[in-house]
């Protein structure tokens, strides 16, 4: 089939989806390409879009191949691998004019089921699979790398580099890595034979990936943990953030046992996200280094326990893997909708420390900090990360650590402090921060000892209900959040090249699309500033940021605009000059929507970009 425009022409810059059914084993054949081209030294970042059952619903993976290094979604595909009937229609329609579809073509389709102003390649990966296997399970997974085997052939990649990552994934096993190789190969001989010449698409070998990692946010914030101190761990699974768990549990095992082999950690599946954070608490009480990892209806179950770990002011860990709610929700999709919830979790008046980290890279560095500012602040800290972090493999810096670093534990009495006569009254304000001093259970036999109570009290700890010492607790905590001001990660800001009288705010998982927003921007002449936020409270340059601009734009990934609500709030900024970019539909932000959004704003009608 011949289309109306020209077919798409590009080396190392398009985006390839997946289209498949879930529980077919396609994960794996995908992930497989993406890496492929990866160890070609092009940068890549995969989605993997999957349902919440385990079989038969459709998933998709998408990979944005990328020399100039955007790891953000862009919006639109360049080459749809259509492998699921049940999808065919809406996956044809995200195909870009003078794109390519691929699919298996060994049953004939209707001219009607395909578009004129595409590329139509049909491989017929069933009849092969037909001709050369006999059993059905071993057809539907050799089918996967089949179909990987002709890509590689029509993107004109490196063989012998997907050789090395089959034998890599079947290392020991090697009754399973000879036929995966021959039904690559059967695959890449059958476009060879048939379609000798690759498409407009390509993947040439480049130098363009460096000292970058490949990881995953979830295990990026495990291992963030056991380097901050971590040695206790409460979780009830759940879905995006179990593997988070279960990576901490394997350094644990690696990283946290004696020269005996004893363990030096505790990990406890609790019976319930209620029991996993009061033991938490408990074990932060007592004077651990504790955490729990969690996503929003977890959150919803805790906030009891948030709220005494608040009040009593005991250092908690929680790490938030935000997906779609409310209520069940989309546990499978993504989204920034726990910002609020977080922010005053429990009843009464609370504000709690939410840190933003925009890649696995700062999942392990925002896991480790939590757990110093939780010790000293002596309150509960959030780290709210996503499943588009959390649970895709992600392009970032490699992690550092100073060996040198030493952990702040805050202001902790020792029983020598005591011993000297050192007054000890556990909720007075001492030095103008809002942060007493505490002591760990046991510290000494008759000093330092008090009460830790989820109802009101005196400085002195000592049950009470007058109102003036209320006023004083409460009014602490608020002095206390101001000095975390100062503690969180600051913001970071990036000016236009011309002076810009509108800017933009973001946060988390939105920041890879973001930044090629910007680029795009600027091409359509508007010049934009940005700032990232990467905690909460917010330091005053932000309220500085935003009295500097005619408007703000605000783009994050929730229906009811939260971070632009927390800055409202607490700034007292009218709303009218915060102007919301909301996505929300559960699948990861593009660069693309975010220009169109802004660009149709400031000039609505000149701009007609497709939003995707």
């Amino acid at each position: 089939m011949t289309p109306s425009l020209s077919p798409l022409q590009s080396i190392n810059d398009f985006v390839v989806k997946f289209a498949n059914v879930n529980g077919s084993g396609s994960a794996s054949a995908n992930e497989l390409f993406a890496k492929a081209i990866l160890r070609m030294g092009v940068p890549v970042s995969p989605r993997n879009i999957f349902p919440s059952n385990i079989q038969g619903l459709p998933t998709w993976y998408e990979v944005r191949v990328s020399e100039r290094g955007w790891l953000g979604r862009r919006g639109g595909v360049d080459l749809m691998v259509a492998m699921n009937p049940q999808t065919w229609d809406a996956d044809l329609a995200e195909i870009e004019a003078g794109g390519y579809l691929f699919y298996d073509n060994s049953k004939p389709l209707p001219k009607s089921k395909f578009r004129d102003d595409i590329n139509i390649i049909g491989v017929p990966l069933t009849e092969i699979c037909n001709a050369a296997y006999s059993d059905p399970r071993q057809r539907q997974l050799f089918k996967n790398i089949m179909y990987v085997g002709a890509l590689s052939a029509l993107l004109d990649m490196d063989v012998p580099t997907i050789e090395t990552l089959i034998g890599e994934q079947y290392k020991g096993k090697e009754k399973l890595l000879k036929p995966n190789i021959e039904a690559l190969h059967l695959g890449r001989d059958w476009v060879r034979e048939h379609l000798p010449h690759p498409i407009g698409l390509r993947v040439q070998k480049a130098d363009a990936v460096g000292d970058k990692i490949f990881v995953e946010g979830n295990a990026a914030a495990a291992l963030g943990c056991v380097y901050g101190g971590a040695t206790v761990c409460a979780w009830y699974p759940i879905t995006p953030s179990s593997s988070l768990a279960e990576a901490f549990q394997k350094y644990c095992q690696k990283y946290r046992v004696d020269e005996e082999g004893r363990a030096r950690y505790a990990i406890i599946q609790a019976e319930d996200e209620i029991a996993s954070i009061g033991m938490v608490v408990g074990a932060g009480w007592n004077g651990a280094r504790a955490f729990t990892t969690t996503a929003g209806p977890g959150i919803s179950l805790m906030n009891e326990f948030i709220g005494l770990a608040y009040f009593a002011e005991i250092p908690v860990t929680i790490i938030d893997v935000q997906r779609g709610g409310p209520s069940t929700g989309m546990p499978t999709r993504t989204q920034q909708s726990d910002v609020l919830a977080c922010a005053y979790a429990s009843h009464g008046d609370t504000k709690h420390v939410l840190l933003f980290p925009e890649d696995p890279h700062e999942c392990f560095e925002f896991s480790a900090a939590a757990f110093d500012l939780a010790d000293r602040l002596q309150t509960p800290i959030f780290v709210m990360t996503d499943l588009d972090i959390g649970m895709n493999q992600r392009l970032c810096a490699p992690f550092a650590w100073d060996d040198a670093k030493r952990y702040d534990r805050g202001k902790v009495m020792t029983a020598a402090q005591l011993e000297e006569g050192r007054e000890f009254a556990r909720y007075k304000d001492v030095d103008g921060d809002g942060i007493p001093y505490r002591t760990y259970p046991g510290t000494h036999p008759e000093k330092g000892a008090y009460f830790t109570r989820g109802t009101s009290r005196n400085p002195q700890a000592q049950y009470s209900e007058r109102g003036p010492d209320y006023v004083y607790n409460m009014q602490r905590l608020l002095q206390k959040f101001d000095t975390a001001k100062s503690l969180v990660p600051q913001p970071i800001a990036s000016r236009s090249d011309v002076p810009a009288r509108h800017g933009a705010i973001y946060f988390g998982s939105t920041s890879p699309a973001m930044q090629e927003a910007i680029e795009r921007l600027r091409d359509d002449g508007i010049a934009l500033d940005t700032m990232r936020v990467r905690a909460f409270p917010f330091p005053d340059s932000v309220k500085d940021f935003i009295d500097a601009h005619d408007s703000v734009f605000v783009v994050e990934q929730n229906r009811d605009a939260q971070l632009r609500s927390l800055l409202v709030n607490e700034f007292g900024i009218d709303p009218a000059r915060l102007v919301a970019v909301l996505h929300y539909d559960g699948t990861p932000i593009t660069a693309r929507f975010i220009a169109d959004a802004i660009c149709s704003r400031l000039r609505p009608a000149s701009h007609q970009h497709k939003v995707a």
